[in-house]
């Protein structure tokens, strides 16, 4: 893979590179998956005051750019991997809520759930033991594109000089520091573009198959 402009090399850079976009991609996507399912499970199974009260935060979250608002948050804290985390993992649950909501709605007045109300169960508990189970396979179809857009977002990031900064490495800003090079040495830029294409294609087609392994209809069909 070559040397980039500081005569560093590329190939050693790149694999330091995915451990911090992968680091960034799936801590951030825990955060993410935490906040979105606990604001969505509660939401649909409270209803009222609280469910209008997320539905218009998810709302106001979905009309913002989330690489805007990371870049504003990334203002305020600077940068570095833990502001990069934080700020990644504030930006993207508004899905994740969605989706826990809606499957919420439709299992909370099920057989199942109001035996578990008949029987004495705390509001906590059916959440936690008769809802969650059912939606974790929507939510982890969600979990694993998301982690994708995470290493995307980070590597945009650190491309501008405001998430992982040099002299660690990372896919953004070794993009950046060849933004110079591209005519002389395009190899600096070609093989950490490559390792994000094939990174987030990747946890692409996993998603898929995710959703594909977990949809009865799919399987249905297919079969």
């Amino acid at each position: 893979m070559g040397t980039d402009g500081q005569g560093r090399d590329v190939f050693s850079r790149v694999l330091y590179g995915a451990q911090v976009s992968l680091t960034v991609g799936l801590i951030s996507q825990i955060i993410n998956s935490f906040i979105g399912t606990a604001l969505g499970i509660s939401a649909g199974y409270f209803g009222g005051w609280w469910d209008d009260l997320v539905n218009g935060l998810t709302n106001v979250m979905l009309a913002i750019p989330s690489l805007v608002f990371a870049l504003a948050i990334m203002a305020v804290l600077g940068p570095g991997l833990p502001s990069l985390l934080i700020a990644l993992g504030l930006t993207n649950w508004s899905w994740t809520c969605r989706i826990a909501r809606s499957s919420t709605l439709s299992l909370k007045n099920q057989g199942f759930v109001q035996a578990a109300k008949t029987a004495g169960f705390s509001d906590l508990n059916i959440m936690r033991t008769q809802i969650l189970p059912n939606i974790l396979g929507p939510v982890l179809v969600i979990a694993t594109l998301g982690i994708g857009g995470a290493v995307l977002a980070e590597a945009a990031l650190s491309f501008l000089g405001v998430g992982i900064r040099p002299p660690q490495p990372s896919w953004g800003n070794m993009l950046s520091d060849a933004r110079e090079l591209i005519q002389a040495a395009p190899w600096a830029a070609i093989f950490p573009g490559l390792a994000i294409f094939v990174t987030v294609l990747g946890f692409n087609l996993l998603g898929d198959g995710l959703r594909d392994m977990l949809d009865p209809h799919m399987r249905t069909r297919k079969a």
